[in-house]
């Protein structure tokens, strides 16, 4: 039986939606149409049409009842961050959360996926590619839910007095089953067009998920660009391997590729450009598979970030809360497979810190993220305090890494193969699996 998933869409003081055709306020029959606003009232509850709530909810009276919420943040906290306006299907929560309002929407799984997969890309991809994005969405979802409650992770941030090492991951949300952005993955309703071949995709491959050797769904993890090789999920989360999740070249020579954990060859080949599927600019293959933000990066195989003494001194500063005084240097102390960095010692003038993992070194180094942790440093020339007056991040790939590589996956799509085929390349020793 196909399961039905809750979103977390919003937070905020006040939220303003709009309901296209007629729903139903739950807790009275009371037909409800056209515009709404609800607030946080000063006694911590729901105010709506001058009276307060513990909760609110409205369920559509037919299928094709739509609802719009205004000015939903996308890209949290990354370059493209940007609000919309979002059109959505299904019923609508309003809850108190953190001082806030928070918005949740309710749906059946095989709805959300439509949505899903033309937000994380765009709903233009060819067809093997969208199918095989359903299958790793759908897998994603359902091991998270289905393990939420089995067993006690460790905790995700470990703190020295000169280290910090911290990863992020899709906490358990207590009042929803995911959130709509990055975090967990991207849902963005029906705002972005969908076309006949997403709904092709998603029926053809409804119920079907990867699982492991043991008929475990597998957690189907995936970035948008690997950068050559793919990362293993110990080195950006919980130190558990999982045997679906290994390091491989992003090409027909999947064995093929040097130990990156090695410095020497890390900056070999963050230096060069290797071949891999997700080495591409083609722009009719890239204009199919990315939405109109993520056409805004270009530079994701290789990239390179530049920074003054004072920028990047003050960054850090900022980002990590720790005063290091004046950047004396940036040095990798350990890598992943995938040459993305888990560890990397930050010395100041006034403080020396280890931080890790990869996505805390993103946040760190970037007013919003790094395109990824896989990069060599270059310090400038020694300027009249003895520091290094400028430094420039050499970097490869865009995301942690791990699993499904998005624009390779779309390579191979485009070269003709299968979804099936993109799927076992990704993920080794897993079985695809029909489950409702």
């Amino acid at each position: 039986m196909e399961p039905t998933i809750t979103v977390g869409i919003m937070n905020a003081h006040v939220l303003q939606v709009v309901f296209n055709g007629q729903y139903i306020l739950e807790s009275t029959g009371e037909a409800i149409e056209g515009p709404l606003t609800f607030s946080l009232s000063g006694d911590g509850k729901v105010e709506w049409r001058g009276e307060v709530y513990d909760t609110l909810e409205f369920s559509p009276v037919s299928l094709d009842a739509t609802f719009d919420v205004a000015d939903v943040t996308i890209g949290v906290n990354f370059h493209w961050e940007r609000k919309e306006t979002q059109r959505f299907t299904g019923a609508v929560k309003i809850i108190v959360e953190r001082d806030g309002l928070t918005l949740i929407n309710r749906l059946p799984i095989e709805e959300y996926l439509m949505s899903v997969i033309s937000s994380e890309m765009s709903a233009t991809a060819d067809e093997e590619f969208l199918k095989a994005h359903a299958v790793i969405s759908r897998s994603w979802l359902l091991a998270q839910i289905l393990n939420r409650n089995k067993e006690v992770k460790e905790p995700s941030c470990t703190v020295s007095d000169d280290e910090i090492v911290r990863w992020y991951d899709r906490e358990d949300h207590v009042n929803f089953d995911v959130c709509a952005d990055d975090h967990c993955q991207r849902y963005q309703g029906i705002t972005r067009r969908t076309t006949p071949t997403v709904l092709r995709a998603v029926e053809a491959t409804r119920g079907l998920v990867l699982t492991d050797a043991d008929g475990n769904v597998c957690d189907a993890r995936f970035s948008k660009c690997c950068g050559g090789v793919l990362e293993e999920f110990e080195n950006c989360w919980e130190d558990v391997p999982h045997s679906y999740l290994k390091a491989r070249r992003d090409s027909d020579a999947e064995d093929n590729f040097p130990d990156l954990r090695d410095e020497d060859n890390a900056r070999s080949w963050i230096a060069g450009r290797p071949e891999a599927y997700c080495n591409t600019s083609d722009p009719d293959i890239l204009g199919r598979v990315l939405n109109n933000y993520d056409r805004e990066t270009a530079d994701f195989y290789r990239w390179e970030v530049n920074y003054r003494q004072d920028e990047l001194a003050a960054l850090v500063h900022r980002r990590s809360g720790i005063d290091f005084g004046g950047i004396v240097s940036l040095e990798p102390l350990s890598r992943g497979r995938s040459g993305r960095m888990t560890r990397l010692r930050i010395t100041g003038t006034k403080r020396t810190m280890i931080i890790g993992k990869e996505l805390e070194i993103r946040r760190t180094l970037s007013p919003s993220h790094l395109y990824s942790s896989a990069f060599i440093v270059e310090h400038g020339k020694t300027g009249a305090d003895g520091l290094p007056e400028e430094f420039t991040l050499h970097g490869a790939g865009w995301g942690h890494g791990v699993g499904l590589c998005q624009i390779g996956a779309a390579v191979m799509s485009a070269r003709g193969y299968a979804y099936d085929s993109i799927l076992y390349h990704y993920f080794p020793g897993a079985e695809l699996t029909t489950i409702y």
